[in-house]
Order: structure tokens, then C-alpha cells, then sequence
């Protein structure tokens, strides 16, 4: 476990110079300033683009082996994780056990007392083992400090069972770097709120995610163009953005897409295949198939 001397030396955990008077400033200028210091964000998360690329392959590959992949991670970590891993199902109209979240104490455990578990390493290791996580999958462990014990226990555990691992990190020198194969460090600098990581630190982790989950899927053929083609119609506006890729991807009218849709069960990628190419649904699927689901190889 971390000394109390060892996290005083975090970036994360060092006090901002510009935010020294934080407390006397305008509302204007406090929102300004946290404008200011987000706006180095990006180019944080950019110094790392080459592991968040292997990142993507990594799990675009292991998930193309029938794996799965897990985010862990406490507090602010944990509970982005949860959120970028329930939005893969609507956007990409994966299963929901393909992506899964595991957050110390659980999502439904109270705030105050999730926090007391991220120091149990032990616990870590258990909700690991508890999933069965095993080669095929990919647990991506996220701490802001780079050394919650919570997450290095569940990172250890899923190396021991010889699945892939990703650290994500908001400091360098983490303990983090033995226990994963890919280790993205981002390092923000010192928040304006001192040790606050839900801001900075929280939206350069939300920001990885997003290149992590969006990219993987395009390299396993969610995608078409810029167009979500997997994704599930599930109300009305879903429904109405799906007749819209339809019409696009298959440069037909919204009625034609509509018609498709309808006569496709729902299922973007196969409207679009109809509409484009004037077939049928079995031809459609047969034509998907054989291009390993990929639209455009599908149309060619």
C-alpha cells in the first residue's frame, strides 16, 4: 500500500499554482480557469496515442476470439467505466455481457462506503475471479493515482489467469507497468480543485474510453463510413436515426430506408445491403457473412 509521503508526490495530488486563490475568484473567472486548464487535457491523452492504439487492437483482437472485456475501477474511476461500458450496447448493438463494469463495492453500494473498499487489494482480486475472467478477455484497470490497491489486486488476478490487461494512469512510475500488457499514462497535471481527479484526471480516463470503445468497434465492422450500422432501434428517436443511415449509407430515399428497415427486422446493417443492392434479406445475410460483417466489403 501506498505511503501517505508517496501520494503527497502524485501529480494528482499537488496543489495548482494558478488556482491558489481559487476561493476569492469571480464566478466568471473560477469557471474560466477550469475552462483554461481542461483545455490541456487533450493534448495530455494525445502523448499517449500510440498505447491507446495498441490498447485497441488488443481488444478488438481478444473480442474477435469470443472474450470479453471488463473495466475496474473505484469511485470516480469505477463509476466512469460503468458509464462507457453501458453505452456499448446501444451504440454498437453488442451483448451486454460483452463489456462489463466492476467497481469496488459494487454500483449500488453507498458513496461513503465504496471508498473504504478501494484500499482492499484482496477484494480486487476476488471480483476478478469472480467473473471467471479467463484468456480470451480484457480487464482494464483505471486509477487516476495509478496505485489504487483495489484495481492493482484485480489486475494482478487477471494476469494470473492469463488475460489481457490495460492500466490506465494519471501518473507516471505507477505499479501499474509490471501487472499489464498496455499501459496508457496521461498525465493531466495538478487539478484546480487540489486531488479532485473527477475533473481533469475523470475526463482525460472518459476521453480514452471513448478511443478505446469507438475504435475497437470500428476495427471489428460496427461501423460504415461514420455511420453506427449495428446499432438497435430501440424508441423513436433510434428509430428515426436508423432510417437516416439506412438512407444515407444506401444513397436511397427515407421511405426506401424505412421499407428496408422494416423489411429487415431492424436490423441496420442488413437494410442497408438490401436497399443498396436490391436484394433480399437471406441475400443480404449471406452477402454480411461472407464479408465478415463488414458493410463495405458487403456492398463490393
Amino acid at each position: 500500500m501506498a505511503t501517505r509521503d508517496e501520494f503527497a508526490a502524485l501529480v494528482t495530488e499537488q496543489r495548482n499554482p494558478r488556482s491558489i486563490s481559487l476561493d476569492m475568484m469571480s464566478t466568471a473567472e473560477v469557471v474560466a480557469l477550469i475552462n483554461d486548464e481542461d483545455a490541456g487535457v487533450a493534448q495530455a491523452v494525445r502523448t499517449a496515442l500510440p498505447e491507446i492504439a495498441r490498447a485497441v487492437d488488443l481488444v478488438a483482437q481478444r473480442i474477435r476470439d469470443g472474450g470479453r472485456v471488463f473495466y475496474v475501477g473505484s469511485g470516480t474511476s469505477g463509476r466512469i467505466g460503468a458509464l462507457d461500458a453501458s453505452e456499448w450496447t446501444p451504440t454498437f448493438g453488442t451483448e451486454p455481457r460483452l463489456v462489463q463494469a466492476i467497481i469496488a463495492g459494487g454500483a449500488g453500494v453507498p458513496v461513503e462506503a465504496a471508498s473504504e473498499l478501494e484500499d482492499d487489494r484482496a477484494l480486487g482480486a476476488r471480483s476478478v475471479d469472480v467473473m471467471m475472467v479467463g484468456e480470451h478477455d480484457v480487464v482494464i484497470g483505471l486509477a487516476a493515482s495509478g496505485r489504487t490497491p483495489y484495481v492493482l489486486g484485480a489486475l494482478e488476478t487477471a494476469r494470473r489467469l492469463r488475460a489481457a490487461t490495460v492500466g490506465i494512469s494519471g501518473n507516471a512510475g505507477t505499479p501499474m507497468a509490471p501487472l499489464v500488457d498496455v499501459l496508457i499514462v496521461a498525465v493531466v497535471g495538478p487539478e484546480v480543485l487540489t486531488g479532485s481527479t473527477r475533473m481533469k484526471a475523470g475526463t482525460a480516463q472518459k476521453m480514452i474510453l471513448n478511443m478505446i470503445s469507438t475504435a475497437a468497434m470500428v476495427r471489428l465492422g460496427k461501423v460504415y463510413s461514420n455511420l453506427m450500422v449495428d446499432m438497435r432501434p430501440a424508441n423513436r428517436k433510434l428509430l428515426d436515426r436508423a432510417r437516416r443511415i439506412v438512407a444515407e449509407a444506401a444513397s436511397v430515399s427515407r421511405d426506401k430506408a424505412a421499407e428496408a428497415l422494416e423489411a429487415a427486422g431492424g436490423e441496420v446493417k442488413h437494410a442497408i445491403v438490401m436497399a443498396a443492392l436490391g436484394c433480399d434479406l437471406p441475400a443480404a445475410r449471406r452477402k454480411l457473412e461472407s464479408a465478415g460483417g463488414f458493410v463495405r466489403k458487403a456492398l463490393e
